[in-house]
Order: structure tokens, then sequence, then C-alpha cells
């Protein structure tokens, strides 16, 4: 096991909440992959963050892989939930057991583990953290 596949899984992912076209027609192209910097006003008023990620050895007697816990975030200033709701929906349906496909490895499966969402200050008002977990092994 090593740390391989962590950056083909990022791009993937990416790419493919990029890609959907239910997740965009919500919030545009505004998903990234680094916290934005400056004024949160002047950002989209609901994006998506790729964010933290743990990983630990999926190896097996046959194969090398890995298990990645990672998560994603919708950031809104909307009033209420609806919107980043619909937003962390979209953000599932895309990934949940989605067939990605990485440039280092394979992914095995890709599953939601659990959200929060929160209210945080008054400038960055409503956040849902998604948590998923992929499993990924060497290509044979």
């Amino acid at each position: 096991m090593s740390y391989a596949f962590s950056e083909a899984l990022q791009a993937a992912i990416y790419a493919a909440l990029q890609g959907d076209t239910d997740l965009t027609a919500l919030i545009g192209d505004a998903v990234y992959d680094a916290p934005l910097p400056g004024d949160p006003m002047a950002l989209p008023e609901t994006y998506v963050l790729l964010g933290e990620e743990r990983v630990r050895d999926g190896s097996t007697k046959t194969s090398d892989g890995s298990v990645h816990d990672l998560s994603i975030t919708v950031i809104t200033r909307a009033e209420g939930f609806r919107q980043a709701k619909a937003v962390a929906a979209a953000v599932c349906t895309a990934l949940e057991d989605a067939d990605l496909t990485l440039r280092v490895g394979h992914l095995v499966a890709l599953r939601f583990h659990s959200a929060r969402a929160n209210r945080n200050t008054s400038r960055i008002p409503r956040r849902i953290v998604l948590r998923f977990q992929a499993v990924l092994e060497a290509k044979e």
C-alpha cells in the first residue's frame, strides 16, 4: 500500500463532479480542490470544495490497495439549507458507486458514509460536509 492512488482519485472525483449535468445545473463549474482565498462574499453563492482525506492500507494477499476516507463540502450563503441539501444530493448521486477511471489504480467502490449539516459564521452561514469511502487496488 502507498499513497500513490490519492492524486488519481482526487482528479477522477473532480472530473466526475465537473462533468455531472445535475450538479452543474445547480452550481455551474463551482467545484474547487483548494480553499478559496479572499472575501467569502466575492465567491459563488454556493460551491463544492474537495476536502480532507485519510488513507489506510487496504491490501490483501493478492493485491495492493488502500481505503480512502474523504470529505466533500458544500458551502453556501443561501438562506436555509434547501440549496445546500440539493447540491449535496447531486454530489452523492454523481459519486455513489460511480465508475471512475483513474490514471493510477482501480476503483473498487466509492460509497457515501455520512453527512453533517451546520451553520457557521454569518459570512458563510451554511455548510454540509459529506464523507465518502473509496476502496482502491492496483491495476492488474
